[in-house]
């Protein structure tokens, strides 16, 4: 889970160690634990009642589809497997073990990033279309987030961060870059660039698929957009963990603020 990217920073800073998987990983740990509890915790007896977040839906579709009923409890056993692999094999590579005060600088670090994000975005957003309007319609008095409780909107945030991450920077920003070095013939900057801006296309119009899909308009579409480009950039300075974090608490900043 750990992003590719030539470090700028010096070797043995906080910088350097945090985007180890053995912190990146471990410190996205929590967001499962929480996520899965608050989802079970609020599943109700039909399915129409069981909401959770859509990129969660989308990666377990596939484990029912291979292993039936089964198949979400497989697809967590996996997760966790292979962030234990991921952790172990870079403990044995440095022959470094884990330090906690680090977590604490990820999480302050993570808390700054997505205010400053919150900030950053909503700017840019309202420069390029002059309005958020829409956003604060969704989030308003009436609007389909507004009628979710809040502990809903804690477990979808929560989801947000750890499996959308997961999904839309992980597995799609590396296939993408993997795509266009292979296909179109693209140098790791040309086709880290390039998986950025598609993978935020396609990130910003998930978010307009399914039942609980919000009403499509340019504004929105822009602001997660842009969003999308923040994030995979992040990924690929901070890592998985910090990225997953701060995309976690962003959203947690807009739904339950």
């Amino acid at each position: 889970m750990p992003s590719r990217l030539l470090s700028f920073t010096k070797r043995g800073s906080y910088f350097d160690i945090s985007r180890a998987p053995r912190y990146s990983v471990v410190f996205a740990l929590p967001l499962l634990i929480g996520y899965e509890a608050l989802a079970a915790a609020l599943a109700g007896p039909s399915s129409a009642s069981q909401i959770r977040n859509g990129a969660d839906v989308l990666l377990k579709e596939v484990f029912i589809a291979a292993a039936g009923r089964n198949g979400p409890l497989i697809f967590i056993a996996s997760v966790i497997a292979i962030g234990i692999w991921f952790v172990a094999r870079d403990m044995k590579r440095t022959g470094q073990g884990i330090r906690p005060l680090i977590f604490g600088g990820m999480l302050a670090e993570s808390i700054a990033l997505a205010a400053m994000f919150g900030i950053v975005i909503g700017t840019i957003t309202t420069k390029l279309l002059g309005s958020l309007h829409v956003l604060s319609m969704l989030n308003g008095p009436g609007g389909p987030i507004a009628r979710m409780g809040w502990t809903t909107r804690l477990m979808l945030s929560l989801g947000a961060g750890l499996y959308e991450e997961l999904l839309f920077r992980v597995l799609l920003v590396s296939a993408l870059a993997a795509l266009a070095r292979v296909v179109f013939g693209l140098g790791v900057k040309g086709a880290g660039v390039f998986a950025t801006f598609v993978g935020a296309l396609i990130f910003s119009a998930f978010h307009y698929i399914g039942p609980f899909g919000d009403p499509f308009s340019l504004t929105s579409f822009t602001f997660r957009a842009i969003s999308g480009v923040a994030f995979s950039a992040l990924y690929l300075l901070r890592g998985f963990g910090i990225t997953a974090w701060t995309h976690a608490l962003y959203d947690a900043f807009l739904l339950l603020g």
